[in-house]
Order: structure tokens, then C-alpha cells, then sequence
């Protein structure tokens, strides 16, 4: 996969359940320094902690957009 945030993952009509699947099996084809753009309806926090448990030090969160109605999130995994 490209190393830029080329990729743009929208999970707003999504199934809540298979949206966390969706975005660790984007994250895990990436190569190192690669990177997707989430886009969400609410504020992905708990995704990011979700992040945190499961892999550690090997990605990185940049919020591109804030909301109140749309939120960016540009993930990327560690090279």
C-alpha cells in the first residue's frame, strides 16, 4: 500500500460492529509509514484506545478534523 494517506476509510454507514474490523485489517496491510484517513461521525476516542491495547507504540493518531460534525483521522503505521 502507499506510504501517504491516499487511502480514506468512511465508517459513517458502516455497522458499528464491523467498523473496528475494518479499520485494524486496513492498518494491518499497511506497509511501515503508511497511512489511511478515518472518517467518523463522532469522535473516535475509544478507537484510539482500542489502538493503544492492541498495538502499542506501532501507530501513530494525527486529527485532521475535529468535528462537531465530521471527524478526520489520519492513522499511520509506525515505520
Amino acid at each position: 500500500m502507499s506510504t501517504d494517506a491516499t487511502i480514506t476509510i468512511d465508517v459513517r454507514n458502516i455497522i458499528p460492529r464491523e467498523r473496528h474490523p475494518l479499520i485494524f485489517n486496513t492498518f494491518d496491510q499497511l506497509a511501515p509509514g503508511g497511512a489511511f484517513v478515518l472518517v467518523n461521525d463522532h469522535d473516535p476516542k475509544p478507537l484510539y484506545y482500542h489502538f493503544q491495547a492492541e498495538r502499542g507504540e506501532a501507530f501513530a493518531w494525527d486529527y485532521l478534523e475535529n468535528g462537531p460534525e465530521v471527524w478526520k483521522v489520519r492513522i499511520a503505521k509506525s515505520a
